[in-house]
């Protein structure tokens, strides 16, 4: 079995993985996804004990007991670029030989769940509610970087560069189911599923403008009018896609579950969105659990 060399494996003088700053030993087969570092300890607070901590960078990560299950919490920081970077690192620690530098020949499957907050595109899914995201719409061209067409959903994806009339200078959108099996543990009467978008910025694009002007001003509203038969775009964020394609490519199963702080078709904005995402916060560890 070849070798993967130090250029593409980096590790740490304490031959940790490189930005993550983890051993194998550190994490859990059951992971959870914030952005924000500082939402790292909002969750780990109703654990029952913290085993081990650690930070480099954006890069958060505590690992404890949930009601008897074993869990890790990372911050991802934002953006598609750092799920690369997450992802590929949490699965060489479980699949790939640190020591050895080759790939095992018995590989694992992680549970990946992020928890994150999102905007709303339809009036009807109102701000402080919970959106599962049965699959990730992608705007930011990373998946195009991997083989793996085969887990395309390529005619929702068709539909969609048609009824936007998406540009075609800018990357393929590309469409990735969710996990089943999490979405069975993860689903609620509380919870709206659809597709959640992922774009690759904040501003220009999200539809937001400040100086500069949009390649597009009527992209927004042509996505959040998409249908293809019944499916519409639920929420715009920063991370899912990304998650998705990789974990799907890896063997992990993954799922994102969002709080809606801010519907972008009414204008609102919720008056308590830390309330919101500590709703969400247990509401996941529980259904995670149960």
């Amino acid at each position: 079995m070849s070798r993967i060399k130090e250029s593409e494996l980096i590790l740490n003088p304490d031959g940790s993985i490189y930005h993550l700053n983890l051993h194998p030993e550190n994490i859990a087969d059951n992971i959870i996804f914030v952005g924000d570092q500082n939402r790292v300890s909002k969750i780990t607070k109703h654990f029952d004990s913290i085993e081990f901590e650690t930070q480099k960078r954006e890069f958060k990560t505590q690992t404890g007991l949930y009601k008897g299950k074993r869990f890790t919490v990372i911050s991802t920081g934002i953006g598609p670029d750092n799920i690369d970077i997450v992802i590929n690192e949490l699965d060489a620690l479980v699949n790939i030989d640190l020591k050895t530098r080759t790939i095992k020949k018995e590989l694992k499957s992680l549970n990946i769940v992020r928890i994150g907050t999102s905007g709303s595109l339809q009036s009807d899914i109102p701000v402080d509610s919970f959106v599962m995201g049965k699959y990730g719409l992608g705007l930011d061209g990373l998946l195009h970087s991997y083989v793996g067409n085969s887990i395309f959903e390529t005619e929702i994806e068709d539909a969609f560069i048609k009824q936007t009339n998406w540009h075609p200078y800018k990357a393929r959108p590309y469409i990735i189911k969710g996990s089943e099996l999490l979405a069975k543990k993860l689903r609620g009467k509380e919870v709206f599923e659809g597709f959640t978008a992922t774009a690759p910025g904040f501003y220009g694009p999200q539809g937001r403008v400040l100086r500069l002007p949009l390649q597009d001003a009527e992209l927004n509203s042509n996505i959040d009018k998409f249908n293809h038969n019944g499916t519409r775009i639920t929420n715009l964020e920063m991370e899912t896609s990304a998650i998705y394609g990789l974990s799907r490519l890896l063997g992990h199963q993954a799922l994102s579950m969002n709080a809606i702080i801010a519907n972008r078709a009414n204008g609102t904005f919720s008056k308590d969105p830390y309330k919101v995402v500590e709703n969400l916060i247990e509401y996941t560890l529980n259904k995670f659990v149960s």
